[in-house]
């Protein structure tokens, strides 16, 4: 598992969503259920008062109920929160054992500050970059090349990028562009090879931010200041990899263990 900057394993308030959709405990029925009728993202909302929750209403709650009966007489009381400052294994643990699929997160005294979701758990495990993985990546290069290295924070142009991954996934990349959208990406790391710009990690939300027409992006950027001989640079030039538009981009319907899977759940019939 990756770490958080301070070396702790990551917690929930790196990975919740912070901008959360809510209602008033006043709130219809119909209004609500308008609410979730019009939306692809939301099958329920947390009920707050003044950023306190008093409860969750998800559109199970409204099916038998009156239109105009107010939220706060069929909402769910009694929930199941989180803490930001709790580990996201912790939440994992939570979200897995209760079956739900979203959890609020509130503070010591009970306000909404976000919702993390099993979304967000699974965002935590994948394509992380932090310092400590930075720091692992550049001490490996200084004893592979006997070179000392340095480590700059700093926006760099996707355009300049160089790939040294030849694929990604197309369900993944939904997962990368939601967290733009919502300001939640990641830093891309990169290794600046003496001017030329190889992308290390971030292949997923390199291509995503593309895709958005984002043109530059922030970074981890492990300078290289007298040009050395990298395998990854070796290898994408032996695959052709030159720029954004050389990466292939895989559905996971057509993955090859999708497809056996499904072969032999046919042959089973």
């Amino acid at each position: 598992m990756d770490l958080a900057p301070d070396g702790s394993k990551p917690r929930v308030d790196e990975y919740m969503t912070r901008d959360v959709a809510t209602v008033s405990p006043d709130a219809t029925v119909r209004d609500v259920a308008v609410r979730i009728a019009e939306s692809d993202e939301h099958s329920g909302f947390p009920v707050c008062e003044r950023r306190r929750v008093e409860g969750f209403v998800s559109a199970r709650d409204l099916l038998l109920a009156d239109d105009e009966e107010p939220i706060f007489k069929v909402m769910a009381t009694d929930l199941i929160v989180a803490h930001p400052k709790m580990k996201v294994t912790d939440a994992a643990r939570v979200i897995l054992r209760s079956g739900i699929q979203k959890l609020p997160v509130v503070d010591d005294a009970g306000n909404l500050v976000g919702i993390i979701s099993n979304s967000d758990v699974v965002r935590s495990q994948i394509e992380r970059a932090t310092p400590e993985k930075v720091g692992k990546l550049m001490r490996t290069l200084e004893n592979i090349h006997a070179v000392e290295l340095r480590e700059e924070r700093r926006t760099v142009p996707l355009a300049e990028l160089t790939p040294t991954q030849g694929r990604v996934y197309a369900d993944e990349l939904e997962g990368r562009r939601y967290e733009l959208e919502h300001g939640l990406a990641e830093p891309l790391v990169v290794i600046d090879n003496e001017g030329t710009l190889l992308l290390a990690d971030g292949h997923h939300r390199v291509l995503a931010a593309n895709r958005l027409g984002i043109d530059e992006m922030d970074a981890y950027v492990i300078v290289v200041d007298h040009r050395i001989d990298l395998g990854m640079e070796r290898t994408a030039e032996r695959e052709g990899l030159s720029d954004l538009e050389d990466i292939e981009v895989v559905d996971y319907a057509a993955h090859p263990l999708v497809e056996t899977t499904e072969r032999l759940q046919s042959d089973r019939r």
